[in-house]
C-alpha cells in the first residue's frame, strides 16, 4: 500500500511539474502527460532526463556571472557601422528588429561577404585566414574530428599559437569527443592552444543539450558561419551517408563582432578568463564593403522560441519567392502552418531536404508533413547525393539565413545555434544558386506518391512525428 501511495504521488508530481513548466506549448504538455500515464515508471525517467532543460545549477551560476561580466553588445555613439532599424526599409526592417530583441545586436554595414564553393574550400580558406592571423583566433564547432581536414585546422592552430597568437578553441563535448580523446588535442594544448570542451555532461543537467554552434572569429574582423562542423565531407563517422554537403560564408567586417560576443559569452561559461576588452575595442567596416548582417544566437540562455520566431518572420516576409534548405525538419505547429500559408498566399515556396536522413526518425518525422505543405502548393525536393547538411533560407532576392539552426524542436529549444541574417543581393544570388544546384540534382516530390504511400508507412511517419513535441 505505501509503494502503491508514493508510486502516486511520484505520477501526480511529475504530472503537476509537467503543466507548470514555463514555456511549453500545450501539446507538449498533453505528450508528456500521456507518457507518463501509460508509461509511469519509464515516463517519469524520460521525463526527469529529457523533459526540461537543464543547464544545471553550477553550470548556470557561472553561466549568469560569464554573461553579466561580458560588456553588453550595444554599438557607442562613435560606431558608424551599426544601422538604426529606423534606416533600414520597411521590408526588411521587421526582420531585422526581431533580431535586436533576441541578442541586443543591430544590423552592421561595411562587410563583405563571401558563399566559399564548398567544404574542402571552406577549410583551406580557414586555414589560410589562421595562418595569417596576428592576434587571436577563435573556434567553436559542435563537431571536429580527427580525420584530414579536422586535422588541418589543428595544425594551423599549433602554428599560430607558436607564433603568439592567442588560439581559443571550444568543441562540444559530445560532438567532438573523438578529437577531444585524441593525442592531437592534447597536441593543441602543448602548443599553447586553450582547447576546451563545450557542455562536458553533469549531474543535475539535461544529457543531451549540446552546443551546435559553428563559430570562427579571427582577429575580430574575419567571421565564418554556416553549417560545416570541423570534418571531411566524408564524415568518417557516418560514411554510410557521406559526402555531406554544406554551405559556409566567409564575412570580413563589423559582424565579426557579434559573433565574437556570442563565442566569448560560451567561453567565459567554461573558462575563468576575463575578454571583454575585446568587446570594447573600436568596431571599423571594411573598406569598399556594403553588405549588412546581424547575427542570431540562440539557446536555453536565450528567449524561448527565439529561433522558430525569426523563422516564421522570415517566412511571413517573402512576397515572391522562398528558399529553404534543411536536413532536419520537424517543425511546431506555427512554424508548419506558417509554410503553407506562404504557399497560398501565392509565395513560390521550395523546401530542399536529404532523400536518406542519418536519422531515420526525423526521417519519418519529416514526411508526415509533406501531405499538407503539397496541398497549400509548396514544391518539396529530396537530394539524393549524399546528406544535405546545408541550413539556408533565401528571401525574395536579397536578404538571406545562413547558420547552424535546423528547423526542428532540437534547434529550436535545446542547442546552442547561431545563425546570420544578411540584407545583400550579390551574397543572396550566390546561396540562391547554391541551392538551385541542389534542386537540379533533387527528385521533386509530387503530391500523388505521398498519396501513394502504403498504409504501414504513413502510419510510421505519423506515429513518430507524434512525439515531436516530447522532445
Amino acid at each position: 500500500m505505501l509503494y502503491l501511495l508514493v508510486h502516486v504521488a511520484a505520477i501526480v508530481a511529475v504530472m503537476v511539474r509537467i503543466v507548470l513548466r514555463p514555456h511549453r506549448v500545450p501539446a507538449a504538455r498533453i505528450a508528456w502527460i500521456a507518457v507518463v500515464c501509460a508509461l509511469p515508471v519509464l515516463g517519469i525517467v524520460a521525463y526527469l532526463l529529457l523533459g526540461e532543460v537543464r543547464l544545471g545549477p553550477l553550470r548556470k551560476r557561472r553561466l549568469a556571472r560569464a554573461l553579466a561580466a561580458l560588456p553588453r553588445p550595444r554599438p557607442g555613439a562613435d560606431d558608424e557601422t551599426a544601422l538604426p532599424l529606423q534606416a533600414l526599409p520597411e521590408r526588411v526592417r521587421p526582420l531585422f528588429t526581431l533580431g535586436h530583441t533576441i541578442n541586443g545586436f543591430r544590423p552592421q554595414s561595411g562587410n563583405r561577404a563571401q558563399l566559399l564553393p564548398g567544404s574542402d574550400e571552406t577549410i583551406d580558406a580557414l586555414v589560410a585566414d589562421i595562418d595569417a592571423a596576428r592576434d587571436h583566433v577563435h573556434l567553436l564547432f559542435y563537431i571536429w574530428l580527427p580525420d584530414s581536414n579536422g586535422l588541418k585546422v589543428a595544425a594551423a592552430m599549433r602554428r599560430a599559437a607558436a607564433r603568439g597568437v592567442a588560439c581559443r578553441a571550444l568543441a562540444d563535448y559530445v560532438g567532438s569527443r573523438l578529437m577531444i580523446k585524441s593525442e592531437h588535442w592534447r597536441a593543441m594544448q602543448a602548443a599553447g592552444v586553450r582547447a576546451v570542451p563545450a557542455l562536458p555532461r553533469r549531474f543535475l543537467s539535461r544529457i543531451d543539450l549540446r552546443n551546435h554552434r559553428k563559430i570562427v572569429v579571427i582577429d575580430d574582423r574575419i567571421t565564418y558561419c554556416g553549417s560545416q562542423n570541423c570534418a571531411d565531407p566524408a564524415f568518417t563517422i557516418k560514411a554510410r551517408y557521406a559526402p555531406w554537403v554544406d554551405a559556409m560564408a566567409r564575412f570580413e567586417g563589423p559582424v565579426a563582432r557579434q559573433n565574437q560576443y556570442l563565442f566569448l559569452s560560451d567561453w567565459s561559461a567554461h573558462v575563468d578568463e576575463q575578454l571583454g576588452e575585446l568587446l570594447e575595442r573600436p568596431v571599423t567596416p571594411t573598406s569598399g564593403a556594403s553588405v549588412v548582417a546581424q547575427a542570431i544566437g540562440t539557446g536555453p540562455t536565450v528567449r524561448a522560441l527565439a529561433m522558430p520566431e525569426t523563422f516564421e518572420t522570415l517566412i511571413y516576409a517573402a512576397r515572391s519567392e522562398l528558399v529553404i534548405t534543411t536536413p532536419y525538419y520537424v517543425p511546431n505547429e506555427s512554424l508548419q502552418t506558417a509554410l503553407c500559408n506562404c504557399a497560398r498566399r501565392g509565395v513560390a515556396t521550395t523546401l530542399v531536404f536529404p532523400a536518406r536522413n542519418d536519422n531515420w526518425i526525423v526521417g519519418a518525422a519529416s514526411r508526415s508533413y509533406y501531405a499538407d505543405l503539397l496541398e497549400a502548393g509548396a514544391r518539396i525536393f529530396e537530394y539524393p547525393d549524399g546528406l544535405l547538411h546545408a541550413k539556408t533560407l533565401t528571401l525574395d532576392g536579397d536578404v538571406t539565413l545562413i547558420g547552424s539552426a535546423n528547423l526542428d524542436r532540437r534547434s529550436f529549444d535545446l542547442n546552442f545555434e547561431n545563425n546570420l541574417l544578411v540584407w545583400d543581393q550579390a551574397l543572396t544570388q550566390a546561396v540562391r544558386a547554391r541551392q538551385e544546384s541542389y534542386i537540379a540534382r533533387s527528385r521533386a516530390v509530387s503530391a500523388q506518391q505521398v498519396e501513394a504511400w502504403p498504409w504501414h508507412r504513413r502510419l510510421l511517419n505519423n506515429a513518430v512525428a507524434m512525439l515531436g513535441p516530447v522532445i
